[in-house]
């Protein structure tokens, strides 16, 4: 492919030149500002070859560029050679942001381009602004991939398939009524729906169009009024039809949603997600409509998990711990044996392994299957060229996660295959304090994720040592597995944590060329306790699999922590035990013992 893009590139400044724009900008996003595009929307990839799952191409007359951060340095280095694409790495002091290089590269008058239906409406009007300080104009509306793009696929037209009611907790027009008091509470009207988890959420339905996320390509429209789900017909059979306009939901087809928009009412309060609302949608709404912006609500109700919700993640953790069980033992069979395992063939095992799993739909990301210095990589993603054989030595960091029905999963284990040295043991024992000591704090309602974030770090800081990523995200109920508003970073966000929240809880550490360590499990936040100080919440550890006790150093543990892990061990034998052979349950006896 990388012998083509010289000539993509010449074609998309044909197609610049001939739309009157200067420059065009090609993001990674799709018109739902997904985290995993459908292959119609992969168009940062098709004209440049680069394709890691973060970057942005800029082109002009003369340059070309992709900008992208140090999780792709090395992947993108490489694919990018010989393309004519030079490579921007964001954050470093020498490189430009792509808005200065637009200023240093064009003058007034000229134009930048982009396909507004796969461009936020919040970066849009940012990138506009500073845009325009130096006359330069913004022109959103220039699909410039379609006209060159000769065999882009099709948008996705899967069947999708329904949530039921006995696995949601709540039936759609239940969701539309708590849907339309927000809005009141808001002062608006109506919602535009345009990220696809919060259309599956809305609308109790799923499916399999974006690779990781069950989801399906479609907008939503809510109001008192109607209720509107704008989707291809062939996606929907039949019966999923009928039960969607029982439950009170018009059906529009997909491609009509712009059309809809601006036939609004003069004086309609429209809510939009600026973040999550491409601006080609945006720019639809009516100038005679008042804009209400924020977190959209389906947001935020889809954040705090019902009752059955909960209960589904429980069962999809047992699921989950019954196929990681079976893999670790695998795997140390496997090398004990002499048995040829590499990252890739093992990450294909677990996968293996988890769907034989009832209600298992897919996994909920690419697994991250780290070996030796690739576990420092934070995001890396092994490929036949970076494959390597996993030996009975070092440290393995698997990060890996599945799709089931009842509920999503995201785990990160890492493990010694040999003796591990003093270092790795230190390393280990500090992140693994910071797991604990997150998941066993105590904070009052009203708690940002920000405030806890130290909680998962002071170990790794006593010891000069950090990490780059956040702490915590959260996770879809068989929705996507990074899942807003909430979070537990350095940074702020002003989202507090709620009972009913789950979340990841995933210090780590990285020693370049070396290993990388983390240990992750998910977490929910539930009601702890009513004082005189008012209300408090805790979490309860969801995740189900053992913790390489070989690595730690047990009197760097504190009395609780000690108790934390001896108890959170005898938890997940007592859980596990029961759906296990005798063979697997002597094994997982003797991983979680006592320390």
């Amino acid at each position: 492919m990388k012998t083509n893009i010289p000539q993509r590139i010449a074609a998309l400044r044909e197609a610049m030149r001939q739309q009157h724009v200067d420059a065009y900008i090609i993001p990674s996003s799709d018109p739902h500002l997904s985290e995993y595009p459908a292959d119609r929307w992969k168009s940062r990839a098709w004209i440049s070859g680069f394709d890691g799952s973060a970057g942005t191409v800029v082109v002009t007359a003369d340059k070309a560029g992709l900008w992208t951060d140090s999780r792709y340095f090395l992947q993108a280095e490489a694919q990018l050679e010989g393309s004519g694409i030079d490579l921007y790495k964001m954050k470093l002091p020498e490189t430009p942001s792509i808005p200065d290089f637009l200023l240093a590269n064009l003058h007034q008058g000229q134009a930048v381009g982009l396909d507004g239906l796969c461009y936020s409406a919040e970066e849009a009007r940012d990138l506009a602004a500073v845009l325009a300080k130096q006359g330069i104009r913004l022109d959103s509306s220039a699909d410039l991939m379609e006209g060159i793009w000769s065999d882009r696929p099709a948008i996705p037209s899967n069947k999708i398939f329904r949530m039921p009611t006995e696995l949601s907790g709540a039936s759609v027009s239940d969701k539309l009524d708590q849907l339309n008091n927000q809005l009141r509470q808001a002062g608006a009207d109506c919602l535009i729906l345009a990220a696809l988890d919060e259309v599956a959420w809305t609308f109790n339905i799923r499916g399999t169009d974006v690779t990781y996320n069950p989801v399906a390509v479609a907008y939503g429209f809510v109001s008192e009024e109607e209720s509107v789900l704008f989707i291809q017909p062939e996606k929907l059979t039949a019966e999923v039809a009928e039960e969607l306009k029982k439950e009170g939901v018009i059906l529009a087809d997909y491609s009509r949603v712009d059309y809809y928009l601006a036939h609004l009412p003069a004086g309609k309060r429209v809510f939009v997600d600026m973040s999550k609302t491409n601006v080609a949608l945006y720019n639809a709404i009516p100038k005679s409509c008042v804009i209400v912006e924020g977190i959209s609500p389906a947001n935020h109700l889809k954040s705090v998990k019902n009752a059955t919700e909960i209960k589904g993640y429980r069962n999809a953790m047992v699921k989950d711990g019954i196929a990681l069980t079976k893999f670790y033992r695998w795997l140390e069979q496997q090398l004990a044996t002499g048995q040829k395992v590499t990252e890739i063939s093992a990450a294909d095992k677990l996968t293996a392994l988890r769907a034989e799993q009832p209600q298992y739909i897919m996994d909920s990301f690419a697994t991250i299957c780290g070996y030796a210095a690739h576990g420092a990589i934070v995001h890396y993603s092994a490929t036949p060229e970076t494959d390597v054989e996993i030996r009975p030595e070092g440290l393995l960091l698997i990060d890996s996660g599945a799709q089931y029905l009842d509920g999503t999963t995201d785990i990160t284990r890492t493990i010694a295959l040999g003796e591990p040295t003093d270092q790795m043991k230190k390393d280990y024992t500090r992140v693994l304090k910071g797991t604990i000591s997150l998941a066993k704090c105590k904070f009052p309602e009203g708690t940002r994720g920000s405030q806890l974030d130290i909680l998962a770090r002071k170990a790794l800081w006593d010891a000069g040592i950090n990490y780059l990523h956040g702490t915590g995200h959260g996770v879809g109920h068989c929705l996507n597995v990074h899942e807003g508003p909430q979070s537990i970073r350095m940074e702020e966000n002003p989202v507090t944590l709620k009972a009913g929240m789950v979340m990841s809880d995933e210090p780590a550490m990285y020693r370049t060329g070396e290993y990388g360590i983390r240990t992750e499990n998910m977490i929910l936040v539930r009601p702890d306790s009513q004082t005189e100080f008012g209300a408090f919440l805790a979490f309860d550890t969801l995740t189900l699999c053992y913790i390489d006790t070989s690595l730690i150093i047990v009197s760097m543990l504190s009395p609780r922590e000690h108790a934390w892990l001896n108890k959170y061990h005898q938890h997940v034998y007592e859980t596990l035990s029961p759906h296990l052979n005798a063979e697997e349950q002597a094994w997982l006896k003797e991983k979680t013992a006592e320390i």
